[in-house]
């Protein structure tokens, strides 16, 4: 029986790719890089250190990778308060009121910082929906590691088997998989080139995994 939902945020709740993508690009620029496409979206699900920690060995850099953090986080949060690219994804919110006033446990899992997580939260609104929340940055490895999901399984109360995922990259899928965690795939306008194979499912809309749909699912 399903009892808990654990959600990744970017791509899932909030659409900050854009400005990540800006922030990475402009932190690029500012260490004087050529990050290729290929390389850029093998960096979705990392952390932000291990994003800096490739780069710099990549690239040779003399710089160490929490210079290019702060490099990063510096035009991310100017971006954030600033940049009307930022939204909610499109159903989500519904999506989200609807198992919370079903009685569903919701955590948040990401790999974003908590700082990151705690500004989406609070400008959207959401914390009063979740029990607890995950940031992958916090741990000794991130996605597609599974200790988050299985941390984050803890964190609802429930046994893995009752919770749920709702990932839309390839390291979230893998990392959900690798819990034991039944996964959805959300195979979001904003995730490019990223393998749903291994999800238990693939949805393009969260009308397909409304309460009603999901209690099904586990």
């Amino acid at each position: 029986m399903l009892k808990a939902v654990l959600f990744d945020m970017d791509g899932v709740i909030v659409d900050t790719e854009p400005l990540h993508h800006k922030a990475y690009h402009g932190m690029f620029k500012e260490v004087n890089i050529d990050v290729s496409d290929t390389l850029y979206n093998s960096f979705t699900g990392k952390t932000t250190l291990e994003v800096c920690e490739t780069l710099c060995s990549h690239f040779k850099l003399l710089k160490h990778p929490t210079e290019l953090i702060k490099i990063k986080r510096r035009i991310f949060k100017k971006l954030f308060f600033n940049d009307p690219d930022l939204k909610l994804i499109d159903g989500v919110e519904d999506l989200i009121k609807d198992y919370y006033n079903n009685g569903i446990t919701l955590v948040l899992a990401s790999s974003a910082s908590m700082l990151t997580i705690n500004n989406v939260f609070e400008r959207f609104n959401l914390n009063q929906y979740f029990v607890a929340k995950l940031s992958g940055a916090d741990l000794a490895a991130s996605k597609p590691h599974p200790e988050i999901f299985i941390n984050a399984a803890k964190a609802s109360g429930f046994n893995p088997n009752e919770c749920i995922v709702i990932e839309d990259s390839t390291n979230g899928i893998k990392a959900a998989n690798a819990a034991h965690i039944f996964c959805v795939g959300f195979k979001s306008p904003h995730s490019k080139n990223q393998d749903y194979s291994t999800a238990d499912i693939v949805i393009k809309s969260f009308s397909e995994i409304n309460y009603e749909k999901a209690k099904q699912l586990v």
